[in-house]
């Protein structure tokens, strides 16, 4: 079985198996350092259960013609694939030969050349911008230019041909304007506008000018800046920020569009969106409403606020939706004839502007080619584990071995199973969803989270209350917010920065009626790691500790009365006494961890996962055994390990869902007298 591991926000390599980890007694203090077991005594019993999640996800699309090219996420190879509307079929594609995910693809004015710039782990010396000729489509794309940023995440042609990139990836390092030259194959990096910008999201080009759009995310820290739109001088190569005072406080500018002698322009944050007359930059229009992916038809200005599409009429400055149902992401907006046409994770779909109407192409139907794609959440119980992907989420049903996919708008980054009913923390800005097979009903949203917190890190259930708890962080303005959902009466209770307002809720755990808070700063200066130990009715903080880690918290479990926290970075291990709510155990997990990690109790033992390695710790001599080594697990946005009711355990093997059975014979026993009471109680059949 082949197998990989690709994250995106990985930032260190593991060592050795055989290097330093836990391995002290209990209520020792100090960081213990002794070599971990190299593996349970008995040998853990590892089943492979196939893919977790297939299907053909998408983060771009560009019409060219009668096709739109839609360019793959999280799918390895990265692909694109050409969809012919007159005959609603998949008639090209296309590998690349790097990175992960295409949120770029621009066409040059001729409709010849195809464009694509990728998003990639790191600086790998690949070419991350491809050139596909349309005109042969049965010949691979080629890469042919690698810029200094790891990621392209806008690409834009300009008339005479040339090629400008804005990305970034790195908040250490700011974003450049790139320009390739197909003429001499020459990459050049046009300098650094704005020494504050983490990121670049957008780039324009006319004839004349190039417009490269700036800002930040939440990974720039302090002090990083806003949103800037730089207008670059094609002859003299020299900027000026033209970002009109009513935006100027936005986040990001994420979108720009060349239209009829406008510029389109998308920021995040202010609510609004800006037309800039391109014959004269100091004149513009303010769009009441945030939008991406301009496009015109005649007097009409269409573009995208999830979850429609809407359009803004220059003549009459009315703002329309001409989209109303939620499709979910989008991932592209053009004009096909006298119609919008707009891309979603699921579907080409042709709107009517005028009746409102949509006309959808299920790309699966269509023969878009999938394959096995990086996860996000994983939750197991009631004979079913669910495994979150991009806009869906798979359904393995273990005793008949089926795995069916439900549609979810977003990411399910994390999980729960209570009483069969699955409830997920759903990216971007989703809140938590629930999904009951009984019945058939899709995922759905049954609690919002506060403006902002638009990424749930973290979801556990407090049986005690009755509440499904989760954690998220605004990944824009920095902090978290705590979370709970009461399904009985569906009443919602949430706090923002309940930790402070640089940590965001990384990890939550539960014990007894009380919630606990793992905090991650991933800011210069303040408490890295900070839990607080939460009243979830009341909505108020009973008490908090500093655990004194180097790093922030990536999970937290408990067992018994002790919470076991696992730092970011392979910063190491930390046990809390929660009756004298003191740190009396810290170790080094460095030997089996490399950055995000999560932990799950079971009966027997607490369990952690890393990149690489599924490990295990005792919970009274906190001692670290490695239980399944280069598991290399296929994650989009970091590890996650679960258990059943019986204490089986599952995770990712590469791409594939593996059951890990790590049981003590005491526990393989309990295994077999549950098995043979759920046999007993199930009706015999009438002969």
């Amino acid at each position: 079985m082949s197998t990989f591991a690709i994250n995106r926000r990985q930032l260190l390599q593991t060592g050795g198996i055989g290097g330093l980890a836990v391995a002290l007694s209990a209520m020792s203090c100090g960081a213990a350092q002794a070599a971990p077991k190299k593996q349970s005594a008995g040998v853990p019993q590892i089943t492979d259960l196939g893919p977790a999640v297939v299907q053909f996800s998408l983060m771009s699309s560009l019409l060219v013609g009668d096709t739109v090219y839609i360019g793959s996420r999280n799918l390895n190879p990265v692909r694109i694939i050409g969809f012919h509307l007159p005959t609603g079929t998949i008639t090209s594609r296309t590998d690349l030969g790097s990175g992960y995910s295409i949120q770029a693809l621009a066409a040059d004015s001729t409709g010849r050349y195809l464009y694509a710039g990728v998003l990639r782990d790191g600086i790998d010396g690949k070419p991350n911008l491809y050139r596909w000729d349309l005109s042969t489509p049965n010949v691979p794309a080629v890469g042919v230019g690698e810029t200094g940023d790891r990621d392209i995440r806008a690409l834009a042609v300009a008339p005479d041909g040339k090629v400008y990139l804005a990305g970034g990836g790195l908040t250490t390092n700011a974003p450049s304007l790139w320009e390739y030259d197909p003429a001499t194959n020459a990459m050049t990096s046009w300098g650094i506008p704005d020494a504050g910008a983490t990121i670049a999201q957008a780039v324009a080009a006319t004839a004349s000018h190039v417009y490269f759009g700036t800002g930040s995310t939440l990974g720039g820290g302090n002090g990083s800046s806003p949103g800037r739109l730089f207008a670059f001088d094609r002859t003299t190569k020299t900027s000026t920020n033209i970002l009109p005072a009513e935006v100027a406080a936005g986040v990001s500018v994420t979108s720009l569009s060349v239209l009829n002698g406008q510029l389109g322009v998308g920021v995040k944050g202010p609510g609004k969106s800006v037309l800039i007359n391109l014959a004269n930059h100091a004149q513009y229009t303010i769009i009441a409403k945030t939008g991406v992916m301009f496009r015109q038809l005649g007097n009409d200005v269409f573009f995208v606020k999830e979850p429609g599409v809407w359009s803004y009429n220059l003549v009459t400055k009315k703002i329309t939706q001409i989209l109303t149902e939620d499709v979910g992401a989008m991932w592209g907006l053009d004009v096909y004839g006298n119609k919008a046409l707009t891309v979603s994770s699921y579907d080409v779909i042709e709107i009517d502007p005028v009746a409102k109407t949509a006309v959808k192409h299920d790309l699966t139907q269509a023969g878009a080619p999938g394959g096995p794609q990086l996860c996000m959440g994983l939750a197991a119980g009631a004979g079913d584990v669910y495994v979150g992907g991009t806009g869906t989420i798979a359904r393995h049903q273990l005793a008949t071995e089926q795995v069916s996919y439900l549609r979810a708008t977003g990411e399910a980054k994390d999980a729960v199973i209570v009483g069969g009913i699955l409830y997920t923390g759903q990216y971007n800005s989703r809140g938590i969803y629930a999904y009951d097979p009984a019945t058939g009903q899709l995922p759905y949203q049954v609690a919002a989270l506060p403006a902002g917190q638009n990424r749930p890190l973290d979801v556990c259930w407090d049986a005690v209350n009755g509440m499904v708890i989760a954690g998220a962080q605004n990944d824009t303005g920095g902090g978290g917010c705590f979370a709970a959902y009461k399904p009985s009466t569906t009443q919602v209770i949430t706090t923002v920065n309940p930790i402070d307002a640089l940590q965001m809720v990384r990890a939550v755990a539960t014990k007894d009626g009380v919630a606990y808070l793992g905090g991650d700063n991933i800011y210069p200066t303040g408490p890295r790691s900070t839990v607080v130990a939460w009243d979830p009715v009341a909505n108020q903080e009973l008490w908090r500790l500093d655990p004194g880690q180097t790093q922030g918290i990536a999970a937290m479990a408990i067992h018994g009365n002790y919470l076991f926290g696992m730092s970011r970075k392979a910063a190491g291990l930390f046990v809390v006494d929660l009756t004298t709510r003191q740190v009396v155990h810290t170790g080094d997990l460095s030997a089996v961890c490399t950055d995000f990690g999560a932990l799950v109790a079971t009966e027997e033992k607490v369990y952690g996962v890393s990149d690489t390695t599924v490990f295990s710790i005792d919970p009274t001599t906190f001692e670290v055994t490695v239980v399944a080594p280069a598991i290399n697990g296929g994650w989009y946005s970091g590890p996650h390990i679960t258990a059943d009711e019986d204490g089986l355990l599952y995770t990712l093997q590469g791409p594939n869902l593996v059951r890990i059975d790590d049981l003590s014979p005491e526990g393989k026993l309990k295994k077999e007298k549950k098995d043979k009471e759920k046999k007993d109680k199930k009706p015999k059949k009438e002969k």
